[in-house]
């Protein structure tokens, strides 16, 4: 699937993309991504989990190249707006800084009037995301070591 190089006219001002040090809510997303038109809002979270190949995580660092980051998000929304034309709303928004076991790094919500093409463009858009956006993440292990996550190697989560 080929992605939009720069700001399409299919980008629309109610979608909300974002990289912030604050928590995250699933239900401020939801609510953002909530419409009259849809039938769906599909929301995914990602959290930091306790464990990364066997080993013990206390925590995960995200860093960003925001401008870079945030046009990925908008060009990710406009190829959503291409795909799955009927997309009322899509919210990509994703954490910076150090997490707790738990927390929520990334929420992705798309709304559309069909509960398929919600799913489809939601999945899209995590995939891609994790795939072409400049976030990195260390992981913090149990034993006091740490470790940085390629980008290549979040597209096997």
């Amino acid at each position: 699937m080929q992605l939009a190089t720069s700001r399409s006219s299919v980008e629309s001002t109610a979608d909300s993309l974002r990289i912030t040090f604050a928590p995250l809510s699933v239900e401020a997303v939801y609510a953002l991504a909530d419409d009259s038109a849809n039938g769906a809002v599909v929301v995914m979270s990602g959290m930091v989990r306790n464990n990364s190949e066997g080993k013990a995580v206390v925590a995960l660092e995200y860093q960003a190249y925001e401008p870079m980051a945030l046009e990925v998000f908008r060009q990710i929304a406009a190829q959503i707006r291409v795909t799955w034309a009927e997309a009322t709303r899509v919210v990509i928004h994703h954490r910076t800084g150090k997490l707790a076991v738990g927390e929520i790094s990334v929420l992705v919500a798309v709304g559309c009037p069909h509960r398929a093409e919600a799913f489809a463009a939601c999945q899209y858009a995590i995939d891609t995301l994790k795939h072409n956006a400049p976030i990195w993440k260390k992981e913090h292990w149990a034993d006091g070591s740490t470790s940085w996550v390629s980008i290549g190697a979040c597209e096997q989560e």
